[in-house]
């Protein structure tokens, strides 16, 4: 499916409440992220520590538009595609 501006909106609307946990560990890396649909926007919260000291970070924003296609594209196996 192309994921137009228009498909992109609609996919977020009819996902309402939908939420995935992901996370990654490298070497002196470790992250966890957690995208929550609400509002007709994705929201993304990144926490997770590096190797060094006072390292540990957690931040919570609204996606940018190239972060909500990337997420739709990788992930539109789990959303709800009906009508699309």
């Amino acid at each position: 499916m192309r994921l137009t501006a228009e498909v992109r909106q609609k996919l977020l609307d009819q996902n309402e409440g939908f939420e995935l946990q992901t996370s990654s560990t490298q070497k002196n890396h470790t992250e966890y992220r957690r995208y929550r649909i609400t509002g007709g926007q994705l929201h993304i919260r990144e926490s997770g520590k590096t190797s060094w000291a006072d390292s540990r970070y957690d931040n919570e924003y609204v996606a940018t538009d190239e972060q909500t296609h990337r997420f739709l594209y990788e992930y539109q196996g789990e959303l709800n595609t009906d009508g699309l």
